[in-house]
């Protein structure tokens, strides 16, 4: 089975690779249509501003060929923190931007009630498992996983499986049809990272 890692020139790409490959999977990382199309799954990573990211998924030609992939075809897709953010409709970050839209919903600030704690929300953190997911298979409940990020889609969403507190409870996990997506890194969440990561490469 190959892996696509979607390269539109933002996100972390080499430990995503490292950590599909340590799964047992080929990986590649590509913007072309034909490697993208090949691929049996996708995976959005991404670091950075959203209005950057969607701009770049644009000026490659992205949108329509993901567009199809996703929406028509319904290749499985994990979209991770920045990458996660760009499925919602619209971001607010630095102004409003428009994301691919394939999940409803505006990604906002982070405003923590206590002003202890600091945004950028870096550092381990809990995951709550607010509905029963693929991605949860052999993931302990107590795991914690790795984040690192200052915005966030509000846990309100209808496609919201978990959550994270941090001051405020935001979507940490999302799932819609074959559309999926982590607010923090699972290939930098060590073991329950792996495990979550290779439920969806496994039985997405």
């Amino acid at each position: 089975m190959t892996i696509a890692v979607i390269d539109y020139g933002l996100g972390n790409v080499s430990s995503v690779v490292g950590a599909v490959e340590k799964l047992g999977f080929d990986a590649i990382v590509t913007d072309k249509q034909g490697e993208l199309t090949f691929a049996e799954k996708l995976i959005l990573p991404g670091v950075g501003a959203f209005g950057d990211g969607m701009a770049n998924l644009h000026r490659r030609g992205l949108v329509e060929i993901l567009n199809g992939l996703v929406l028509e075809r319904k290749k499985p897709i994990l979209g991770v923190c920045l990458g996660f953010q760009l499925l919602a409709e619209e971001s607010e970050e630095f102004g409003l931007h428009k994301g691919l839209g394939w999940v409803k919903g505006r990604v906002r600030r982070l405003a923590p009630a206590d002003p202890a704690l600091r945004v950028p929300h870096v550092g381990w953190n809990d995951l709550e498992q607010t509905q029963e997911s693929l991605l949860y298979r052999n993931v302990p409940r107590d795991s914690l996983f790795y984040y690192v990020h200052s915005f966030a889609l509000p846990s309100d969403s209808a496609y919201t499986v978990g959550t994270c507190a941090y001051g405020e409870t935001f979507t940490a996990v999302l799932q819609s049809g074959n559309v999926y997506g982590t607010q923090f890194h699972p290939e930098k969440s060590q073991q329950a990272g792996l495990t979550l990561l290779g439920n969806f490469l496994k039985y997405a």
